[in-house]
């Protein structure tokens, strides 16, 4: 398998059951919040997710992991210019080998973080790329046939969650939900019928005006804040 400076791939538990004879996938995690670049997540405060984030969940609790993601944002942080560029150069070497392969490349550049980077992809139109969001007004964007965009729900602000649902059903995007039991998931939710998202994280591939029904992991499984929903 190649190996790729900043890009991951087979490192995340869901991505792995979507990768195979069709598509393989490579996510980009960093630090996630204001850890060390303020701004990178522009609503964890009003979702109130900082929490029950993905980076605590899974091999995200490892020190190691941890401090990887923190020197990759450094670098972000300080020299982005550089870090731009080992991205392209990491893109580029991805691409080429899932084309070889004959297999669709897929990537996720928020794994852990939400930062618009519409520039890059735009300039990557074989990649399939795709994200979760938490901000809404993307979606009313002209957004490349390549790139996909899921909410994310919360019900910690009502404002915020009032604008999730206003947004997604104007726009007919999809939302992200988190449940905290996963064998009590219901099979509509805010109007909608629910789709499992953990069988796989191929969210390009979901029915459009679906909730995307994920479970809590790691910290989220204590979030009382209604980032998760019971």
């Amino acid at each position: 398998m190649i190996k790729l400076k900043l890009l991951g791939i087979g490192t995340n538990a869901k991505t792995k059951k979507g990768d195979g004879s069709e598509y393989l996938t490579a996510i980009l995690y960093l630090a996630s919040g204001d850890q060390v670049l303020k701004g990178l997540c522009a609503m964890a405060k009003i979702a109130m997710c900082m929490l029950a984030c993905l980076y605590t969940a899974g091999r995200g609790r490892m020190s190691s992991v941890q401090a990887a993601r923190i020197r990759k944002t450094v670098l972000l942080r300080d020299d982005p210019e550089e870090f731009e560029r080992i991205l392209r150069q990491d893109l580029d070497r991805f691409q080429a080998y899932c084309l070889k392969k004959n297999i669709q490349p897929v990537v996720r550049l928020n794994g852990t973080s939400d930062k618009w980077w519409i520039k890059i992809i735009k300039d990557y139109p074989l990649i399939q790329f795709y994200d979760y969001t938490k901000v809404y007004n993307r979606v009313a964007k002209q957004l490349p046939e390549n790139y996909h965009l899921t909410l994310s729900y919360s019900e910690a602000n009502p404002i915020y969650k009032d604008k999730i649902i206003e947004y997604g059903t104007k726009y007919k995007a999809n939302i992200a939900v988190v449940f905290r039991d996963k064998n009590n998931i219901p099979s509509t939710f805010l109007g909608r019928k629910v789709i499992s998202g953990d069988n796989n994280d191929l969210r390009f591939l979901d029915p459009t005006n679906v909730v995307v029904a994920l479970y809590a992991k790691g910290l989220a499984k204590k979030d009382q804040t209604g980032f998760v929903i019971d």
